[in-house]
């Protein structure tokens, strides 16, 4: 309270109220150097000293400690971080609220019980719904006991197989309520780890061999970015920036240069990255490599999604394979995990967690390409864009580009879900219909079903009827329309669907997954679901904000947000009315 002296007893006198500051400011000085906050538990101090053993306590792994410590717990407690922001030399302040930022974070505030050791998490995002998560999620509870904790979870990125489960690391994919049981009873909790071409095999079939031409002079850097110029490849993550000029922008920045590949796709339908990932692991990292030698960076960064344990593991003994029996000198390759947060898709924000931090998105400029990881030029990719780098040179531009119809350029590896027959990967010519793409690649509609709708590009990218089926799937083609193919995440809606209930579970996950930092965001996604959860909806309301977001969002998550809100009341006005 102001200048009161309220802390000293009455009988103290002057000049011992002086001694007594002077010994707590020598008592200060003293511990000067180690963090301010709670006292810290020994117990809890040795336990953090353990698991992080001889690791650096750099304040850019923060996140990687965080998992060490709820890998070994199962959460983590306020005791454990008070310990960890001691021993990474860190406010506690600091540890916390990148703790509490990621939703796969479980902490435990003094007092409070912890949680289960075993989580269930069920997808409740589109395609899930649409195959009955929320029947698994009113049945789970009650059949697996208080033993276990079920909860719902945004995308995991398994939509070709709704309804999926994750029981601890191990996905459930078709879940039934008795499938989901069986893992829980038998404790089938690890993680799914699939066949793939291992080290030795991609190396039987000629891999890293063009790498290694690089590094040896065979190939200029010139030459290789004028093949993905010419070939057309651009960004697969959704933003679609060609890839050669991307290339060339980072490398006419001044070195060090770093890279940083975006595996972090947790827009809901989308599952493309996973599935190359689970076959082919080396065409991706040699791809990576190359893309990395011709920018000239000198340290790459893979940033991959906590919901892809499966592939964590295959990543992390590839990775150690091709290190031990470089073909060639390498950069050094970090990887690091997500926490489970949807914005950190975002270029910016996946940044920002690779240093440890929230992944709140920066505003721009400076761009990445410019000021991007650690403040060094940064050459940014999504894993499928260096995915195809290797087959593009080797078969040539003119390979990559003659691929496509009505008159677009290339392939594109559409993600499909929902009501069709045969939902997955498929890869098709770039400027396919939806009607072509259901019909020729997916086996047409599922039994029973009636083509009504579809998400041409994830949840960010609008919902269109059936009448526009015969527009091309590409860059640019959608935007007419008030959409976009993103990463071409493809989720068909049948007659026994209302593109209503689609967008209600679509405006959720945003609201949901907001970081919160910019209010138009922040605000605007719940605004716009409590709107929708009228009997009748206020468009003129819904509107107004959807121009408010879109306008002000500092990022794509805002931004793109009010696309099926506005697809809705445009194209199925029978619906809200």
């Amino acid at each position: 309270m102001g200048g009161s002296n309220e802390s000293i007893p009455p009988k103290l006198k002057q000049s011992d109220a002086v001694s007594a500051a002077e010994g707590a400011a020598a008592s200060r000085k003293q511990r000067r150097g180690s963090p301010k906050g709670r006292r810290v538990d020994p117990k809890a101090l040795e336990e953090v000293r353990r698991l992080l053993a001889d690791e650096p306590r750099r304040p850019d792994l923060l996140i990687e400690h965080l998992h060490k410590i709820q890998d070994a717990f199962g959460h983590l407690s306020a005791a454990h971080l008070a310990a960890l922001a001691q021993e990474m030399r860190m406010a506690m302040a600091e540890v916390y609220e990148v703790a509490s930022f990621y939703h796969h974070f479980d902490i435990v505030k003094e007092g409070e019980a912890a949680p289960p050791l075993l989580t269930v998490r069920v997808c409740d995002s589109i395609s899930c719904e649409m195959a009955g998560a929320q029947d698994l999620l009113k049945k789970l509870p009650a059949l697996l006991g208080r033993e276990v904790r079920v909860l719902a979870a945004p995308c995991i990125g398994r939509c070709e197989s709704a309804p999926a489960v994750v029981v601890g690391q191990n996905p459930v994919l078709g879940a039934s309520v008795e499938a989901v049981a069986h893992h829980v009873r038998e404790r089938l909790t690890k993680s799914f780890e699939p066949k793939y071409v291992d080290f030795a095999a991609y190396r039987r079939d000629g891999g890293y061999a063009l790498l290694a031409d690089c590094i040896s002079g065979k190939h200029t850097r010139d030459a290789l970015t004028t093949i993905m110029e010419d070939s057309g490849l651009r960004g697969l993550g959704g933003a679609g920036f060609p890839a050669g000029r991307k290339w060339r922008l980072v490398a006419a920045e001044p070195e060090p240069r770093n890279m940083a590949v975006n595996i972090d796709e947790g827009e809901p339908g989308t599952f493309k990255d996973r599935y190359y990932l689970e076959r082919d692991p080396h065409r991706f990292l040699e791809g990576m490599l190359i893309a990395a030698w011709v920018a000239g960076v000198g340290e790459i960064w893979i940033y991959l999604r906590d919901e892809y344990a499966g592939c964590r593991a295959v990543l992390e003994r590839e990775l150690e394979k091709l290190k031990k029996n470089a073909p060639c000198s390498l950069p050094p390759i970090h990887l690091r995990r997500g926490a489970g947060a949807y914005i950190c898709g975002e270029e910016s924000a996946m940044i920002e967690s690779i240093e440890g931090k929230r992944g709140m998105p920066r505003l721009r400029p400076p761009y990445v390409a410019q000021v991007g990881l650690f403040g060094r030029p940064t050459l940014e990719h999504n894993m499928e864009t260096v995915y195809w780098v290797r087959e593009i040179v080797e078969k040539g531009a003119q390979w990559f580009a003659s691929h496509g119809r009505n008159g677009r350029k290339g392939l594109r590896s559409f993600s499909v879900s929902g009501r069709v027959r045969k939902p997955g990967v498929h890869l098709a010519p770039a400027g396919i219909t939806v009607k072509e793409l259901v019909a020729e690649y997916c086996g047409g509609m599922a039994e029973g079903h009636e083509f009504y709708a579809y998400l041409p590009g994830g949840a960010s990218g609008g919902i269109l009827p059936a009448s526009l089926g015969d527009v091309p799937l590409d860059f640019d083609t959608l935007q007419p329309h008030g959409s976009f193919i993103g990463s071409a995440a493809v989720v068909i809606l049948s007659h026994k669907d209302k593109a209503s209930d689609a967008a209600k579970n679509l405006i959720r996950f945003f609201k949901e997954e907001s970081c919160g930092q910019c209010t138009p965001c922040r605000v605007g996604t719940a605004k716009a679901f409590a709107l929708m959860n009228a009997p009748k909806w206020n468009q003129p309301l819904l509107k107004e904000l959807s121009t408010a977001m879109m306008d002000a969002s500092i990022c794509g998550l805002g931004q793109a947000a009010p696309n099926p809100v506005l697809s809705v009341m445009k194209f199925f006005p029978q619906e809200v009315a």
